[in-house]
């Protein structure tokens, strides 16, 4: 009997390793993409900006500065869009690998999840 539970245990064991390996991996990629991702924009919005800086050192005048102040609420607003987009796109993505996650374990650790219906009769018996 005895041997029976070791082996039990052992087994349970491995399979939650190689389940707690895999969880771990997709969590990996999805933190590499969103970082990659996070790089790319603030890449584009630091070439976008540098852009902007060198077209208004070049103002002299006040013309030349009210020439520039549209550039600039444009740059700003493109850059909210931007960082919105990528916010938007990482919650994807992270909602995605979650979902993998989640399918993982299911799959891993069949469960039964308690329904309201199977709670209430339980309480009544009670």
């Amino acid at each position: 009997m005895y041997e029976q539970f070791n082996s039990q245990f052992v087994n349970f064991g491995k399979q939650f390793a190689d389940s707690a390996l895999k969880v771990n991996a997709l969590a990996l990629q999805n933190a590499e993409r969103l970082l990659g991702l996070q790089v790319k924009t603030v890449e584009s919005q630091l070439n976008a900006n540098v852009g902007f800086f060198n077209e208004a050192i070049e103002a002299n005048d006040f013309e030349g500065a009210k020439a520039v102040w549209p550039k600039g609420v444009q740059l700003v607003k493109e850059s909210a869009e931007r960082f919105v987009a990528a916010g938007q796109e990482g919650l994807g993505q992270s909602i995605k690998t979650s979902e993998a996650i989640a399918e993982l374990m299911r799959g891993s650790f069949p469960f039964e999840a308690p329904t309201a219906a199977r709670t209430s009769k339980a309480r009544a018996s009670k």
